[in-house]
């Protein structure tokens, strides 16, 4: 099961993504990010301390985060990517379009 636990800090939007962000789970997961959505001006992180695993589908979900905040003047912060996923950004060229720590 994959989760999008989402809180506001200081103006930051923290998300803790963690589970399984496969097809499935990013259909679900757009409801869940209209907040992040709602508040792209912001910097928002996204804390993938625990995520085990993304689709492409999830990966499109972090570009859609990611053209909200371009549109909006936010900024999309990555952390804590584990190898597979830091792989898997590396092959598809998100690791370019991100700001991961």
């Amino acid at each position: 099961m994959m989760t999008f636990d989402i809180k506001e800090q200081n103006g930051v939007m923290l998300a803790a993504v963690s589970g399984r962000l496969d097809t499935p789970a990013a259909v679900k997961a757009q409801q869940e990010i209209v907040p992040l959505l709602e508040h792209a001006d912001k910097e928002i992180i996204l804390d993938c301390e625990n995520l085990e695993y993304i689709s492409s589908s999830g990966l499109r979900l972090f570009l859609t985060l990611r053209k909200e905040a371009a549109a909006k003047g936010g900024k999309i912060v990555i952390e804590h990517i584990n190898d597979e996923i830091k792989k898997v950004f590396m092959m598809t060229g998100f690791f370019n379009l991100f700001v991961i720590r």
